[in-house]
């Protein structure tokens, strides 16, 4: 069998990245795509050619749209070297800070919580950025400055008091960056070739980046992650489809798949072929991901109950403007000009502190190629679409079947046809924080998803509202969707599924893309978002990849030098490797410095001398160095001004990862339960009275230097997380916690672990949590219960230790740590920087020497 370091499945923005990272670093990467190589020229534009671009090998298609539907929903995704990246409109949109959110209810119950931040996703964003030569569309110079539509939009936007930017594309306007943008250019080799060896040219302004773009100005992921990985020495693999998966006996994972070498084959019997690997990499994509830990689930005893759910549409929503006028003149919007997508609206959430705004969105330009400017003409006269009847009349009693046909591929291929059914107006694109409350799973060996837009009613109302705005300042016909009768959303970017969670009961992965309980295996795509993205999710997805393999080849690197070997024995128990970057409340380290540690792969020059760039290096002669405004790096003017203040930029407060250059974080993450009294003043009465109400907290405790936490007297650190006070309104984010270890106290043999908390009732009232365990000096049978026993007091206001003597007492109770939850604080530890395993070896030694000093035997 052969048997490489690692498997990367789908070659999408989470498989791209992490192939190319893996390769860089040296290691043996053969990445598995499904579907074929689009080199330029190659993408389909006739109709008949049109109607074989879909995918459905039982139907003999095996193109790059991927069509699925389900109840509530219908979704587009691709099939192709390069994953979405062939088919997406280019936009790299950073996830807005304040939507990281944690604990926010969902209707059903449970909660949506990022276990990750937007300082920990920062210089992941960076590189990615930079990679992917990230840059708005550049209005003011000609010919690019004749873009009706872009005007269109910053003129209703303006009119309407909304914030709208040219958002960075992934788009070659210019020959090379920082160049002259001009249009069909010649695009400058990168430093590292072309995958396809084809040549590329700038932007035409054609419209067709949604159908795939022929004149390879699109800085897809073939083009970049994908052309690094290769001349890296990744072997990459089309029309290899993974059908399963398993621990491999001994350590490691299998991976079986099938080889698509007849691409007109139906219903093809294809042999079963199998590879072995240390590590195992998902990145098939929000379905193919799913649906593959889905139907290998068996091989995975202990797999979190997680599985399936946070499954959302990222707020999606398609609708239309037609006939546009300017006193009583038609307004041309050419929807076709240009890249599909050049602005952003962005509409506040009640996150960033506007009262009564709700879940925030974007709103963007839609467009599409000219040549096809025959779809929505059926919107505007009654020409009779046969096909287009009969592909509706099957929607509709397809609605009404216990088992639809969740592939609609080949339906669709029909409907097209030799073109009989267009768009011809300017679409509009929402997205947004919808609720993640859909679930996938298997129904008879098919994936099917439970989703309905009725949860994010409020959300859809909005944006609807908005976009009819739009279209009454622009003097346009607003027209939603045909699917919104029935209350379906088409989403092209499907998340969840395989969420990324603190814990095993929370989520399938941690915050670094690793499956809980199997070691090794990590989700790299956007079934492990937890909850929408809120912009276009791709820069995030790709972000979190890059942060993924930066965790796997710290880790692996780590393990390689202790043991010499990096095989991977899973496990079912729940137990995770530490030492890793970061953790699920603290940043990934510096990103450069990362690549310092792991690069030098296969030889050459590496394109990714870049990264020293994006932690602040300006020297070397970096292919990538035009890039440097791009990314914030050596000055100039950035082309990213058009962010403005509070959108999904590299602004604000985000700031570096927690682990500063040199310095090694600690952190885990710490669950308690218990009962207070409101009215009581001690804690122990408090705790069994009569009336008394439940409270509890999980807290990731994060020391961000080690070495200064262990030698400081006070040890502190800092406590983020929740309170949970059924007297205070339910869940309630810690605002600013602190956690103090063995603070030595007036008795010479006692010791204290000090924990306060802030945080807001439901009534918008301050409170402190304060508590403390006393370690007591006495028999090794006290350790559990002192130091499992937390005493509590709740205040009114936020008070600081000074102050508590004189503040007013709420309530007062005590938690404890159940013996299920403390096995599982045990797997939550986690190191960033320098010699993380040493870390957790002094950590782990104090903590054991100070328990010696309080129960050990009285000196003689």
């Amino acid at each position: 069998m052969e048997h490489v370091d690692a498997v990367v499945v789908g070659s999408g923005f989470g498989g791209s990245v992490a192939a190319y990272r893996l390769a860089e670093a040296g290691r043996r990467v053969v990445l598995m795509e499904r579907g074929q190589p689009y080199p330029p020229g190659a993408f389909p534009r006739s109709p008949s050619e049109m109607g074989r671009a879909f995918w459905d090998p039982a139907a003999g298609l095996y193109g790059m749209f991927d069509v699925w539907s389900f109840k509530g929903c219908d979704s587009v995704v691709s099939s192709g070297l390069g994953g979405g990246s062939l088919i997406y409109a280019n936009v790299l949109l950073r996830k807005d800070e304040r939507w990281f959110v944690h604990d926010q209810p969902l209707p059903g119950g449970g909660y949506e919580s990022w276990p990750i931040s937007r300082a920990d996703l920062d210089p992941h964003y960076d590189a990615v950025e930079k990679m992917m030569g990230a840059t708005p569309y550049p209005l003011e110079q000609v010919p690019f400055d004749d873009t009706p539509k872009t005007h269109a939009m910053q003129d209703a936007a303006a009119e309407l008091g909304l914030q709208c930017t040219l958002p960075p594309l992934a788009v070659s306007f210019a020959s090379r960056p920082g160049g002259t943008p001009g249009l069909s250019l010649p695009i400058v080799d990168a430093g590292y070739g072309n995958i396809h060896g084809a040549p590329r040219r700038t932007c035409r302004l054609c419209g067709e980046c949604d159908i795939g773009c022929n004149e390879g100005a699109k800085n897809s992921l073939d083009h970049t992650y994908l052309s690094a990985a290769a001349h890296h020495g990744a072997d990459i693999r089309t029309s290899h489809e993974v059908k399963a998966i398993r621990p491999r006996p001994g350590g490691g994972y299998e991976v079986d798949y099938v080889h698509h070498a007849d691409l007109r084959a139906k219903k093809p019997r294809l042999p079963i072929q199998t590879i072995s690997c240390d590590r195992l990499v998902l990145g098939a994509g929000t379905y193919g991901t799913t649906f593959l830990l889905l139907k290998s689930r068996e091989a995975f005893p202990g797999l979190s109950d997680a599985l399936g759910t946070r499954f959302s549409g990222n707020g999606d929503l398609l609708t239309f403007l037609m006939r546009a006028k300017d006193r009583n003149r038609v307004r041309p919007l050419n929807a076709s000009r240009g890249p599909v997508i050049t602005t952003a609206i962005r509409l506040p959430d009640e996150l960033d502190g506007v009262s009564g705004a709700g879940r925030g969105a974007y709103i963007e330009d839609g467009g599409y190629p000219g040549f096809t400017d025959w779809i929505v003409d059926g919107f505007d006269v009654g020409n009779d679409f046969e096909r287009a009847v009969k592909f509706l009349w099957n929607r509709f009693t397809d609605f009404f079947r216990d088992a639809p046909d969740t592939n609609l591929s080949k339906e669709i291929s029909d409907l097209i046809g030799d073109g009989a059914l267009t768009v011809s107006s300017l679409p509009l694109l929402g997205m947004g924080r919808d609720t993640a409350d859909g679930r996938l799973r298997l129904k008879d060996g098919r994936l099917a998803a439970d989703w309905t837009a009725e949860t994010s009613e409020e959300l859809f109302a909005r944006v609807r509202r908005t976009m009819q705005g739009i279209a009454d300042v622009l003097g346009a016909h607003y027209a939603d969707n045909p699917m919104w009768f029935r209350k379906r959303i088409i989403t092209v970017h499907p998340l969840g599924g395989a969420p990324m969670g603190a814990h095993l009961d929370e989520g399938v992965c941690d915050a670094f893309g690793e499956v809980f309980g199997f070691p090794g295996l990590y989700i790299a795509d956007g079934a492990a978002m937890p909850g929408p993205v809120g912009p276009n999710p791709s820069l995030t997805i790709a972000a979190h990849a890059d942060r993924l393999a930066t965790r796997l080849l710290e880790s692996s690197s780590a393990r390689r030098g202790a043991s010499g070997s990096t095989t991977t024995v899973p496990s079912a128990t729940g137990a995770e490797p530490v030492g890793g970057p970061g953790s699920p409340g603290g940043g990934g380290g510096e990103n450069g410095s990362a690549y310092e540690s792991v690069s030098g792969g296969r030889g050459g020059s590496s394109p990714h001398t870049a990264y020293e760039s994006v932690s602040g290096g300006c020297g070397g002669s970096s292919p990538h160095t035009a890039y440097e405004s791009v990314s914030g790096g050596c000055g100039g003017s950035s082309p990213h001004t058009a962010y403005g203040p509070v959108s999904g930029s590299r602004d604000g407060t985000g700031g570096p990862s927690h682990a500063a250059a040199g310095r090694t974080s600690l952190s885990f993450t710490e669950e308690m339960k218990g009962f207070v009294t409101y009215g009581e003043t001690d804690s122990r009465i408090g705790e069994l009275a009569e009336g008394r109400r439940h409270l509890a907290f999980r807290l990731t405790i994060t020391a961000e230097d080690t070495d200064r936490f262990l030698a400081e007297a006070e040890h502190e650190a800092k406590a983020e997380g929740w309170v949970e006070a059924a007297g205070d309104g339910g869940r309630r984010p810690v605002e600013k916690g602190t956690f103090n270890l063995f603070v030595a106290d007036t008795e010479d043999d006692r010791r204290l672990m000090k924990y306060r908390l802030f945080y807001t009732d439901g009534e918008d009232r301050p409170r402190t949590l304060s508590g403390h365990k006393n370690v007591l000096h006495g028999p090794p049978t006290r350790i559990w219960p002192d130091t499992s026993t937390l005493y509590v007091r709740l205040l009114d206001g936020h008070v600081g230790e000074d102050e508590e003597e004189a503040a007013e007492i709420v309530a007062a109770g005590v938690l404890h740590i159940q013996l299920t939850d403390f096995a599982r604080q045990l797997t939550t530890f986690r190191t960033s920087g320098p010699d993380g395993a040493g870390k957790l070896l002094d950590f782990g030694r104090f903590f054991a020497g100070e328990l010696w000093e309080v129960y050990g035997p009285d000196p003689a």
